[in-house]
């Protein structure tokens, strides 16, 4: 009882304590889940249409489009400008897919699978496929069994790894161009359906005749706004005020910054040159006389030897005349052209060889290797090597071709350079086998380009870049410049020192790079996560070291008054002008009474616009006018009209030689004609409308 009794008096204690204890526990377990919860946050690159999209979706995208891009290209590796533009490519996609998909998804549109393979690769194949070069046959159009040999490829087992690569890499291919045209046949549906239900009527087709129905000439005479000084019109601060009030809504923006940088050029000092020049004249004579020019080459120079045969086409511009003009043992320079030092050594003249080769081959796999004799006893016996080709081969994709290949040009390393360098030197339908681990390979020439003129060649070749001493220097400079800077100081430090402060305004988080600095976002995103007035570390931007100051930071929403004030006074300034202008024409016309009398007081001529209706969209060279082509329309033939506010300036008009088009009205064609202008912009303005109402959210510089 007595126990009891102490726990009843502690009672209030023991239930605060048992509380904390169970809100330490439920807290701890709520952080421990919640790590996922924020963990899965900092993975979202962006939201669309309350769809997020993660960053691993975002970059597997990349990385599909960028091999896509490779196989489209031939290129093997892409640059930074490159790589940049897929990144906003994949961007804009994923955007308009998310938000292409909501709104089918409102109204009940779909691709049914029927649909797309109908468009895949059934009767009624996409462009998008049509033009791939991928699926083309020897003509270069588009080719059904090109497609369907490909298609059927991605269902061959892999003999191989390489041939696993191969086939993974090819179904990425694929499905890109699946996913690419389903949603192009969305599009389109979502565009017909748009297009039909906003169309022109009876009554537009009628205006729209009406208003090209009537044209008539135009004499008139113009006092251009810029002959009355700016400094003339006085503008208060509230008429500015009050105009942005009225037009606040033309004046939203996006997020952005601006800020001030100084770029230093990572380029070589006096002493790299020094060096290169002396490295070049310690390299001449061995160069000349060596007997291995291969290790020299290889140890010394940018161009590596690797012992190909140039022809005309592609031998460097520098070397051409020497490359074909000199005999075995010649040697050139060394020169000195754009920073390159350059020597070359013609190691064989007189070649006579084609540019490309094309083969067809039998693949045996290891396990087979033992029939390629009797198959090459065959082929040459006269036995069909593209039926045995389909027979015998273990590579399903050429097989199902006769073993064809392709054309190759000279390959200078990998395994391709084994093929080709047998290839080259053999002559049409000739036989020639490869061994190695995986098996033994058949090829025979099919056919061969004609011999071109070549030359083997060594080019020694150095190009000045900076040394790390320079690089430390060009890097000190930079550090020191950065030392203590401030809104204060910029300007005055970097004047000082020479260096020029440029500005880069309004940059949007979006903004990939800036004026001509690589790998520049790591400055942009800086300058987002900084303070008005910050002043930056020294940034490695590759080619430039940047120094950077934050000017603005600007919040989504609407330009601030000041940003406008230039702009808005402007247009006022405008109308003032316009307003004492009609008054002082006005007053002048009361006197003349002609046009011609109102030139010659304005010591100008009057100018002429030919057939002018209402649906012009300019007055003859004076441009883009509606205001005075809507009045010229209502004047009265051989009357000289009242002063008119243009855009240009003030005009005053005379029309004559009434033009009436014969034509009967045909509502079906001018329907056809308004529906054809309008389905042209409709799909791009409502796509713009939709983005704008989507709720977009960019957090693509968190990551990139």
């Amino acid at each position: 009882m007595a126990v009891l009794d102490r726990i009843r008096s502690k009672g209030v204690l023991l239930v605060a304590v048992v509380g904390l204890a169970l809100l330490a526990f439920i807290v701890g377990d709520f952080l421990k889940e919640g790590s996922t919860f924020f963990n899965k946050s900092k993975e979202i690159v962006g939201k669309v249409a309350g769809d997020d999209i993660n960053i691993k979706e975002y970059t597997a995208a990349i990385e599909q489009m960028t091999e896509v891009y490779k196989i489209e290209t031939g290129r093997a590796e892409l640059n930074e400008e490159m790589t940049t533009q897929i990144r906003q490519s994949v961007w804009e996609s994923m955007m308009s897919e998310k938000i292409l998909n909501a709104e089918a998804k409102k109204l009940g549109l779909a691709v049914s699978a029927d649909e797309l393979s109908d468009r895949l690769i059934g009767n009624n194949i996409h462009p998008l496929i049509m033009q791939r070069r991928t699926f083309a046959g020897e003509n270069g159009q588009f080719s059904r069994p090109a497609l369907v040999q490909f298609l059927s490829s991605l269902e061959q087992a892999p003999a191989n790894e390489e041939m696993k690569q191969q086939i993974a890499q090819a179904k990425n291919y694929w499905n890109f161009w699946e996913k690419t045209v389903k949603n192009s046949i969305l599009q389109e549906k979502y565009n017909a359906l748009i297009s039909k239900s906003v169309c022109a009527n009876s009554l537009d087709a009628k205006m729209s005749f009406e208003d090209k129905k009537t044209s008539v000439d135009v004499a008139y005479v113009v006092q251009p706004y810029f002959a009355v000084p700016d400094a003339d019109i006085k503008v208060s601060s509230s008429e500015i005020k009050d105009l942005y009030n009225k037009k606040k809504e033309q004046f939203k923006q996006d997020a952005n910054c601006s800020f001030s940088y100084v770029a230093f050029d990572i380029k070589p000092l006096p002493e790299d040159y020094k060096e290169g020049e002396a490295w070049m004249k310690k390299l001449e004579g061995e160069f000349k006389t060596t007997a291995d020019v291969a290790a020299l080459v290889n140890s010394n120079s940018d161009v590596m030897y690797d012992g190909r045969n140039y022809s005309e086409r592609t031998v460097p511009a520098l070397l051409k005349d020497f490359a074909f003009g000199s005999a075995t043992g010649a040697v050139y320079g060394p020169s000195f052209v754009n920073d390159t030092y350059t020597m070359a050594r013609v190691m064989q003249g007189g070649i006579m060889q084609s540019d490309s080769v094309k083969l067809r081959h039998i693949f045996l796999l290891a396990k087979d290797a033992t029939k390629a004799d009797s198959l090459v006893s065959a082929i040459k016996g006269g036995a069909d090597f593209g039926a045995l080709a389909k027979k015998y081969s273990a590579v399903k994709q050429t097989a199902a071709n006769g073993g064809e290949i392709g054309w190759m040009q000279e390959a200078t390393q990998g395994p391709e350079k084994e093929i080709t360098s047998q290839a080259f030197s053999k002559s049409k339908n000739d036989i020639f086998t490869i061994k190695d681990e995986q098996g033994v390979q058949i090829f025979q020439v099919m056919d061969k380009t004609p011999a071109r003129r070549k030359v083997k060649l060594a080019i020694l070749e150095r190009k000045i870049v900076p040394s790390s001493k320079s690089y430390s220097k060009i890097y000190n400079d930079a550090k020191q410049f950065a030392v203590d800077l401030s809104a204060d100081n910029f300007d005055k430090k970097a004047k000082e020192k020479g260096y020029i402060v440029r500005p880069a305004a309004e940059v949007l988080r979006s903004t990939e790079k800036i004026a001509d600095i690589n790998q520049s976002r790591q400055i942009i995103r800086w300058v987002f996560n900084s303070s008005k007035n910050d002043v930056s570390d020294v940034f490695d931007c590759g080619t430039k070291f940047v120094v950077a100051m934050t000017t603005e930071l600007n919040k989504k929403g609407y330009r601030s008054l000041e940003k406008v004030s230039d702009q808005l006074k402007a247009e006022i300034i405008k109308d003032k002008k316009a307003e004492s202008m009609i008054k002082n024409l006005s007053a002048e016309l009361s006197k003349t009474g002609s046009l011609e009398g109102l030139a010659s007081l304005l010591k100008d001529s009057v100018k002429t616009a030919p057939a002018v209706n209402f649906a012009s969209y300019q007055l003859g060279t004076a441009g883009f006018e509606p205001a005075v082509i809507g009045k010229v329309t209502k004047t009265a033939l051989g009357k000289v009209s009242t002063p008119i506010k243009g855009n240009a300036g003030v005009y005053v008009v005379r029309t004559s030689n009434k033009q009436v088009n014969p034509q009967a009205f045909n509502a079906q064609l001018e329907k056809m004609q308004l529906n054809a202008r309008l389905s042209y912009s409709l799909s791009y303005t409502l796509f713009q409308d939709m983005k704008e109402k989507a709720d977009i959210t960019d957090n693509r510089l968190n990551f990139f």
